[in-house]
């Protein structure tokens, strides 16, 4: 059993950074060229190019943020109907034992709620522990000194597996069966 939490996680924790540093890579590029092209387009040297590398890093940052959350949401369809070690994760309809096989966002909501809320007090749970060890064990004033997406997005990750044990039995819409 928990060589499926572990796939399923390792696979989830793959299509997550992806989709997530790509989105952002993209939209941090399109918001950078559009800068530049409203600034009358200057010729690109040297230092136009490092000016546009810095605010494609500030963008990345911001938007990596915006784009994790896309992508948390676009990434637990693809939990489902996966067969990994001989378990799958099942989607119920509501009321019923019948499974969903062909899984749209919209059956999604009510099992995004409560997963994000998994996650959300994991993350806080990971976070309190991180600011302990971080007052006790370095120099640092504040939690903002080291915080960051870099921090947040590890905390995500190691969350999202203790999230990934206890969904099915804090989603009643959400099984983990045997075989097929």
């Amino acid at each position: 059993m928990y060589k499926f939490y572990f796939l399923l996680w390792s696979r989830w924790a793959l299509r997550l950074t992806v989709c997530s540093v790509v989105l952002a890579i993209i939209l941090s590029f399109l918001i950078t060229a559009s800068i530049y092209f409203m600034k009358s387009n200057v010729n690109i040297d040297t230092n136009v190019l490092v000016a546009l590398f810095d605010i494609f890093k500030f963008w990345f940052v911001i938007v990596w943020n915006f784009t994790l959350l896309i992508a948390l949401y676009r990434s637990l369809k693809y939990i489902f109907n996966n067969c990994l070690n001989g378990y799958s994760f099942k989607l119920l309809e509501c009321n019923s034992s019948n499974i969903i096989e062909i899984i749209g966002y919209g059956d999604l909501t009510k099992v995004f709620r409560r997963w994000l809320m998994l996650l959300i007090w994991f993350v806080g749970s990971i976070m309190i522990v991180a600011l302990i060890l971080t007052n006790l064990f370095t120099s640092f004033e504040s939690v903002f000194d080291w915080f960051n997406i870099y921090w947040l997005y590890s905390f995500v990750l190691m969350s999202g597996f203790v999230s990934f044990v206890l969904l099915g039995s804090r989603c009643k819409r959400v099984k983990v069966m045997k075989g097929i």
